[in-house]
Parts: C-alpha cells; structure tokens; sequence
C-alpha cells in the first residue's frame, strides 16, 4: 500500500496536485484561499494548509463548485502543514495573556 493511498483511507479524502513544467499547478480538494500575492499562495485544503511560493504567481482558475484551483507562474516550492498543528499552536496574543 503506497503512502497516498493509506492517507486516503485513513482521511476518506483524495486530494490531487499537479504541476506542469513548474509553471501550472491544479489542485483539487480546497476548502478557501486564505491568502495569496505574487509570491506566496496559501490554500486550506481538505488534507491541511498547502502553501505555494514561486515568482509572478497568479491564480487562474477558482472553481467553488468543483473545488479546485488552478496556479500559475514561476512556482518553486509547495509545502503542507497540519490543520490541528496550526490551532493548537495559538497566536500570539493569546501566549502573552495565559
């Protein structure tokens, strides 16, 4: 049993990333554009936070319905992070006040 599929069973989920040429990436499974400029996009996807940097990036296509999302430009690098990591760490304000 391969990697993706264990995620998938163990999620129910099936997420798909692909990048053509380092210059297209089309991502399904996404959930809301938290953020994005020309430089870093960040996604929340069903499988966590996905972040994509690169130059001249651009999103071409935001499909609500489908979820999926289509990125463009010079991207050199994509990383996730864990959803439950992310809240458990809390802001900073909220270290300072405990």
């Amino acid at each position: 049993m391969t990697i993706d599929e264990r995620k998938s069973v163990s999620t129910g989920v099936i997420q798909n990333l692909i990048l053509e040429n380092r210059s297209k990436l089309s991502i399904s499974g996404v959930l809301d554009v938290l953020s994005f400029d020309d430089q870093v996009v960040i996604l929340e996807t069903e499988l966590g936070l996905l972040t994509v940097k690169g130059e001249n990036i651009r999103i071409n296509k935001l499909s609500i319905d489908t979820s999926e999302v289509i990125v463009e430009g010079d991207i050199s690098s994509l990383s996730y992070s864990d959803k439950e990591a992310d809240k458990s760490k809390g802001s900073f304000m909220s270290k300072i006040f405990k």
